[in-house]
């Protein structure tokens, strides 16, 4: 895992994969810090639905149930706190699997159910093509 001008990259999971498809932001990871207090260990899940379903969605981890129809696309090692898997579902991946998605913060109300809402801001998706990626995961 890489930290390069305030980005933290997400270890690899998917097996044959040679590079990070996930990273937040320097706001993300202070905001996680945050929530990771109030809440203890957390993870990510995006399942490219309507609505919020198209944000990346922070749960206390274990909380939102994953199964085959979801695909770890990285696992962070949150400075001071620890491991927070970033998820998302397969139907998504097999759009975004040729982006590196960066997870930020912006001002305004996130989901109810994420637990970045009660603090006035939200998790959006910054995404970038990148070439040589394949939907190993797909």
């Amino acid at each position: 895992m890489a930290t390069i001008a305030g980005v933290v990259d997400a270890a690899i999971t998917i097996p044959g994969e040679t590079q990070s498809r996930v990273a937040l932001s320097a706001t993300a990871v202070e905001l996680l810090q945050k929530l990771w207090v109030q809440h203890g260990p957390l993870m990510f899940h995006q399942s490219g639905g309507c609505c919020d379903g198209s944000s990346p969605m922070c749960y206390p981890a274990g909380e939102f149930i994953t199964a085959e129809a979801d695909v770890m696309l990285g696992l962070f090692e949150l400075p001071e706190c620890g491991p927070l898997e970033f998820w998302m579902s397969r139907e998504q991946f097999n759009y975004w699997s040729h982006t590196h998605l960066t997870v930020d913060v912006v001002a305004g109300r996130g989901s109810g159910f994420s637990v970045e809402a009660p603090e006035g801001k939200r998790f959006l998706i910054r995404s970038r093509l990148v070439e040589g990626f394949t939907p190993a995961g797909g």
